[in-house]
């Protein structure tokens, strides 16, 4: 079942549920999908609605540092639940063995041994890494084992 599909039935469900922080946040995401099918007259495929769920939830951690910062802890804690709901379309994270491993790969893959290397190595891990592991986390990884 694709991620579309899956979001569309916890709407229903969230409807029969009467769960309306639940169906607040399906419609969100739905809505994005749908802005960026008629903005760019295609249909999204599950990388590309991967990608658009991740953006989502770096807008609510952002946003929830944001009203931590400005004092604003209800906020913040309705933002993190946002995130929690989220989350739960999104695949399981890779563990940090996964990660050093999938590293190890791909910089021996692209044959990289300073950090000049570091694009290629970041273009054979994108793929591979989608919606299961934090980029900019990862890239820094990848910089440190390259220096």
């Amino acid at each position: 079942m694709s991620l579309k599909a899956r979001l569309t039935e916890a709407m229903k469900d969230a409807m029969r549920a009467q769960d309306k922080d639940r169906l607040g946040v399906v419609r969100m995401a739905l809505t994005a999908f749908k802005q960026i099918e008629v903005d760019e007259r295609i249909e999204l495929d599950d990388a590309r609605s991967l990608a658009v769920l991740e953006k989502l939830v770096k807008q609510r951690r952002e946003s929830a540092a944001a009203f931590e910062q400005g004092g604003r802890a209800e906020l913040a804690v309705k933002e993190l639940a946002e995130i929690a709901i989220l989350q739960t379309f999104l695949p399981e994270p890779l563990s940090d063995a996964e990660l050093a491993s999938l590293i190890s790969a791909a910089i021996a893959e692209a044959g990289a041994t300073s950090a000049r290397d570091m694009g290629k190595v970041m273009n054979l891990l994108r793929p591979m890494v989608a919606g299961r592991a934090d980029v900019g986390a990862l890239s820094q990884q990848v910089k440190t084992r390259l220096s």
